[in-house]
């Protein structure tokens, strides 16, 4: 992230000092901003090295010029440069005042000091042109336009991404979870979720973003654990004194008419804010707590947020700090089916699937800015989320659920689940930059990271409805009937230090043609989990209702049949440690031709211990290393000042997370069981890409990728064989390779009289071909090749917006997104000898549209209203598999996973201080 470079100068005339000298002093004002005074701005003397930048009230001063005629520039990112003459009388003050705003010619201007409000769209294209990575990015300023409420949805916005609505995961040119990095403020953050990789960036609300950039090559400054792209949050830090709240309202269709009916889990019992307080040990909550769900009557969704920002003078220094803080709440239901297959026979189906789902989001973040000098700053900026997701999930009510060979009876089968997860997450970091001499910069930054995620009372029963008023408890095993908690708690310490030094011949604009950037990276991150079953064995014991479980687990009843059952808790620690050391050149050859080469030596190190039931002894454990040389080249060529051509090559590599190799067995609601293997192995990935950007004028833009990856040893979620029927992470393939295509257009189509766009539309559309082989183990029916899972071949995501460019604005956009069909999970031979017929088919998570539309309108100056509608065309989500009918060999695409998230309408109101 650039550093926000500031010089605070006293506007005072010095008459007595001098009486041949004179003073200049203005104040800049933000056209594009209701006239807001424009900070960070830069004057220059023309023809001179003589320049400042103007204050958080957008004033600039120069004091004791000599008498005479001078011509002042002055810029700002992504605005027009203006020129202006003026006379300097000796003993005397001249004023100048300049109104600045957004131009085409902005983008060609050669800025003295870049300093840039990051929040602004023309900015950040500016920043995007300016670049020698191919790299995208979407500020606040069109986050809020097109009614974005975090990061994950911002992420979407981008070209060659998307969002898997089955798992939440970002796809980043169909590459997934495992093939992608966060960061924030460029040093890594933490996972809130021990199924990711990455951080849920739902968590992160668009009050505490600048900006959500997207890398998708790579530079040797960068882990390489990135093979699809860098995801990089930069936060929000002071930019002017205010203040704003924001109160929002709404519903999702899908839970109107549930009042009084919709469900919550008994661990809410304990619940304040999201908050979960322990009131009881897990073995006591068999008999002290409820296992029946309870019921809620309120179920609008809300949400307020508050912001501000001031400077304070500390001991002769500023200190510029900005804080935000929300509180949300949210209700989802969904209903849908489920069934599962083993080696094409029905193995479990259910035509009732329910969730009802609660979630809360409260946050609070502070940036502090302290300026010791003008060539020493520091930034501290601190994140604190508590998440809390509540979820029932029931399927089998309607007394027609089936589960293959489940005893008192296979048909009548009902589950219910009730978890409540809560994730309390810290995210603390400095930053320091320093201008050591004219040509060498010295940029740092230290972070410290902390996660506890837990499931404190998760509640499961399987049952058998055997007519209207008999319920008999399913007994396969001791914990059909179980209340267990999970815990999983992550500390990291992370690093880096950056030194560029810039050298060469100065060319006719005053830069250098070379700098060369040298640092290292550091990063140590440890988990410990923890997961304690706690089962009871009802067999024969029966009641009248689903509905009435809690009459069973009572202290009588432990007294007449029912059995504890207590086992070990499952457990594993982990570590990472990394350590690198990098070198790379930035290069301009003449006005046209410039790039980045340079290479990074990386040392890698996991460790697992684990102690877990379902591993023949229980105790395991692995160490892997990696040690590697990592090189990038990144070159750019400009045809002319409005076209250019980029090339990017590089070698990264995909890492395996602790999820993916400790063996530990996760079930999740609708029963299927996820599982790491500790032989999986590290990929490594070759990336190239070429691409051609056009910039017609002022936001505009059109471009062209093409891009091409080789995966050795790619790691995919597979069906494995066997009596389990897991699924598990695998290298299921020697080598894997992704070619792709993106397109990109920003386009004003309407302009106003005074040729301000007040119709905007933008597209981008990324097609991909994929192929990988398949190991031995990995094939059935004569199929040696497959997709990679999780991968889509056809992103779409448009937008149509527009803004009345009035006083009172308003606003309007529509915006559409679309996914291909994506394997969510490869297929897997039951069988060797006869894998043709004893098999599972991967299953394919289908396609879908989204079309969201926000609309705004200012009622004053300083009160907006505004209207979201999300997924209003409400498609149906599904996962599809082949089955092959085993007496006709027929096969039939059947649905194994459905639901529909409902549609969503959100009423808002800001008002800004």
């Amino acid at each position: 992230m650039k550093k926000i470079t500031l010089l605070l100068l006293f506007v005072s005339a010095t008459i007595s000092y001098a009486q041949n000298t004179g003073s200049v002093s203005g104040k800049l004002i933000d056209k594009e901003y209701n006239n807001e005074p424009l900070a960070f701005a830069n004057v220059l003397i023309k023809g001179t090295t003589t320049g400042t930048t103007s204050d958080f009230d957008g004033l600039y001063t120069f004091e004791n010029l000599n008498a005479g005629e001078y011509t002042l520039i002055f810029s700002f990112v992504g605005y027009e440069t203006q020129e202006i003459p003026v006379t300097i009388i000796a003993g005397k003050i001249t004023e100048v005042n300049v109104p600045m705003g957004a131009s085409a010619a902005s983008l060609d201007e050669v800025v003295i000091t870049t300093t840039t409000k990051r929040e602004s769209e023309t900015a950040l294209l500016l920043e995007q042109k300016k670049a020698v990575v191919i790299k995208e990015s979407i500020g606040a300023e069109r986050l809020s336009k097109i009614g974005v409420s975090d990061a994950a949805t911002a992420t979407t916005k981008i070209s060659g991404v998307t969002k898997s609505e089955g798992s939440g995961d970002i796809y980043i040119r169909g590459l997934g979870d495992r093939y992608l990095s966060t960061t924030m403020n460029g040093l890594p953050i933490p996972s809130d979720d021990v199924n990711n990789k990455n951080i849920n960036l739902n968590l992160f609300s668009t009050n505490m973003i600048e900006n959500v950039g997207i890398s998708k090559t790579y530079t040797t400054s960068s882990y390489a654990d990135q093979t699809s792209g860098n995801v990089d949050i930069t936060s929000k830090g002071y930019s002017k004194k205010g203040a704003s709240i924001n109160l929002n309202s709404g519903y999702n269709i899908n839970v109107l008419g549930l009042d009084g009916a919709f469900k919550r889990s008994v661990a809410t019992e304990d619940v304040t804010l999201g908050f979960h307080k322990k009131e009881y040990a897990l073995v006591d909550l068999i008999t002290r707590q409820s296992w029946d769900p309870l019921k809620e009557k309120n179920t609008g969704n809300y949400g307020i947020s508050l912001s501000g920002a001031q400077k304070f003078n500390v001991l002769g220094k500023e200190l510029k700090v900005f804080v935000a803080g929300s509180h949300s709440k949210t209700h989802q239901y969904q209903e849908g089916i489920f069934r599962s297959y083993r080696s094409n026979i029905l193995d479990n189906e259910f035509t009732d699937t329910e969730s009802f789902n609660t979630k809360t989001n409260t946050t609070g973040y502070v940036n502090l800015g302290l300026k010791l000098n003008d060539n020493h700053k520091l930034k501290i900026s601190s994140l604190s989320v508590n998440t809390s997701n509540d979820n029932v999930y029931e399927q089998g009510r309607n007394g027609e659920g089936y589960v293959f060979d489940q005893d008192p009876q296979e048909e009548g089968a009902f589950v219910r689940d009730q978890n409540f997860k809560q994730t309390i997450l810290l995210v603390n970091q400095i930053e320091g930059d320093h201008n050591i001499t004219e040509n060498n910069k010295l940029t740092w930054a230290a972070g410290y990271n902390y996660v506890l995620a837990q499931e404190p009372n998760r509640i499961r029963n399987e049952a058998n409805i055997l007519d209207a008023n008999t319920v008999q408890y399913a007994h396969v095993g001791d914990f059909q009937q179980r209340k267990s908690n999970q815990k999983i708690e992550d500390t990291e310490y992370n690093a880096y230090i950056n030194d560029a030094i810039s050298f060469g011949t100065l060319d006719e604009d005053e830069n250098h043609p070379f700098k060369l950037n040298f640092g290292a990276d550091y990063r140590q991150k440890d988990r410990v989990f923890s997961s304690l079953f706690i089962g009871v064995r009802a067999r024969g014991f029966q009641v009248p209702s689903i509905d009435q479980f809690s009459q069973t687990f009572t202290a009588d009843n432990f007294d007449n049949g029912l059995v504890l059952r207590e086992r070990d808790a499952d457990r594993y620690e982990a570590d990472l440690n990394i350590m690198a050391g990098y070198a790379n050149l930035d290069f301009h050859f003449g006005a046209k031709f410039s790039g980045n080469a340079g290479v990074r030596f990386e040392r890698d190190e996991l460790n697992v211990l684990w102690d877990v039931a379902n591993f023949v002894g229980r105790v395991g454990s692995i160490k892997k290393e990696y040690s590697e040389l990592y090189p990038s080249l990144n070159l750019k060529y400009e045809l002319n000042e409005k076209h250019a051509v980029r090339f990017a090559s590089s070698l990264t590599q995909t890492l395996p997370e602790f999820k993916e190799l400790a063996p530990f067995e996760y079930v999740s609601p609708t029963g299927r069981v996820t599982s790491g293997d500790p032989n999986l192995e590290k990929s490594d990935v070759f990336n190239t890409d070429l691409k051609y950007e056009f910039f017609p004028s002022k936001g505009q833009l059109f471009s062209a990728t093409a891009f091409y990856k080789d995966i050795k040893r790619p790691i995919n979620l597979a069906q494995t064989r066997g009596s389990s029927g897991i699924f598990q992470y695998s290298n299921t393939g020697e080598k894997a390779t992704v070619f792709g295509v993106e397109l990109e257009a920003r386009l004003g189509l309407i302009k106003n009289e005074d040729e301000e766009h007040i119709l905007d539309f933008n597209t981008n559309i990324t097609k991909m071909w994929f192929n990988q082989d398949l190991l031995e183990e990995f094939q059935y029916k004569n199929v040696t090749e497959s997709d990679l899972q999780g991968a889509s071949d056809l992103i779409l995501n448009s937008s149509l917006s527009y803004n009345s460019q009035t006083k009172k604005e308003f606003n309007a956009t529509l915006t559409g997104n679309y996914s291909s069909d994506k394997v969510f999970a490869l297929g897997s031979p039951e069988d060797f000898s006869n894998s043709a017929v004893l098999y599972n088919d991967e299953i394919i998570e289908k396609g879908f549209f989204t079309l969201d539309l926000v609309v705004s309108k200012m009622l004053t100056e300083k009160l907006q209203l505004k209207l979201v509608g999300r997924n209003l065309l409400n498609p149906d989500i599904q996962q599809k598999q082949l089955i092959r009918d085993i007496n006709t060999s027929v096969e039939t695409n059947k649905v194994v996973l459905s639901y529909k998230k409902g549609a969503q309408l959100n009423l808002s109101l800001k008002y800004d201080f």
